[in-house]
This record gives structure tokens, sequence and C-alpha cells, in this order.
């Protein structure tokens, strides 16, 4: 007989799971599989420059919801985006987290969707950074990572190894299943 499949934490939760741009969002598909295999219902926002990356389509076929875009989009309801899905979900995961969007978080920006949703959420969040090495050894960088820290958001370790630039240091975003994992334990928690 088999042994018995332990339920996620994940399960029957939302998470909005912001993607931005970085190589590393190719990664964010296995994630958002990974969300919704669980019983995660997830909602994919992702930068403008994400989208250089990964298309769209790609994260509405995995989460099986529409992705959201722009702060400006004309939806089929009027809500306003970025305060909709922050009383919507139950967490909020952003991976890959450039050095930009850390910045932005850090520093209370929100020109832009993911941006204005991160500073408007008050659920528990997670990022997974991913950058060369060189950003995320900036002392900028570090300085920024450290606010979020203290402001109680969960900040993964990124991985070392070989990079998109071509050198070996520190900055991969963390594999899927390692965010995954983090953002059960981050929910267990809560």
């Amino acid at each position: 007989m088999a042994a018995a499949k332990t339920r996620s934490p994940l399960a029957g939760k939302k998470v909005v799971l912001g993607v931005t741009g970085s190589i590393a969002a190719y990664k964010a598909c296995e994630l958002t599989r990974l969300l919704v295999k669980a019983g995660a219902e997830v909602a994919v926002v992702m930068t403008k420059s994400a989208c250089e990356f990964v298309a769209p389509l790609t994260f509405r076929t995995l989460s099986r919801r529409t992705v959201a875009l722009d702060s400006f989009e004309n939806p089929a309801t009027w809500v306003p985006g970025h305060v909709s899905l922050a009383d919507w979900c139950d967490l909020m995961v952003v991976a890959p987290c450039t050095a930009n969007v850390a910045a932005k978080m850090a520093w209370g920006l929100a020109d832009d969707l993911l941006a204005s949703l991160a500073l408007a959420c008050r659920r528990p969040k997670l990022v997974a950074p991913a950058m060369n090495d060189g950003m995320w050894e900036n002392p900028a960088t570090q300085a920024n990572l450290a606010t979020l820290r203290r402001r109680g958001i969960a900040v993964m370790e990124p991985d070392v190894g070989e990079l998109a630039c071509g050198t070996d240091g520190r900055g991969r975003m963390p594999e899927p299943a390692e965010v995954f994992a983090a953002a059960e334990r981050l929910v267990r928690a809560k």
C-alpha cells in the first residue's frame, strides 16, 4: 500500500507570483507549475521586462488565469489591480527578483503594477533574487535586501554557479523546488 501523500500548506492558498526581467524568468514557469500542482491558486504579475524573456501566454496556460501586466489595463470589471490582488492573496512571491525590483520594494517605489502591488500588499512576501554577482555584491543591493529583511520580507540567498553573463558567482535564482519549499515554510510559519 502506498504511503499517504502529505497535503501542502499551499493547498487552497492564493499566491501572487511576481516575475521580473531576468533570464531566470524561465524558472518561474516551473514554480508556477509546482504551486498549481500543490493546489494553490496562482495569479502571475509580470513586469514589462519579464515579457522579453517569457511570454505571458506561458504563465496563463500554467496558472489557468489571466496574467496581469499593466496598472492601466482595461479589465472586464473595474477594480484597481494593485489593491485587489494585494487583498486577494495569502502570499506574494517575487521570483526571480532583480536588483531593480528589490530596490523598488526597499524604497517604496510604485512605478509599475508589480511594484505597486508589493507596496500595497500586507500579506507575507518572499523574494528569490536573481542577478549578476557584481550586482548581488554591490553595497546598494545588500542594503536594499537588508531593508526588506528588517521589514519582515523573506529573502532567499541566491545560488552560486554559472551566471547568464558567462561568469561564475553568487546570483543564480534558487531552483523552483527550493523557492516552493520556502513558500511552504513561510505559509506554515504564518
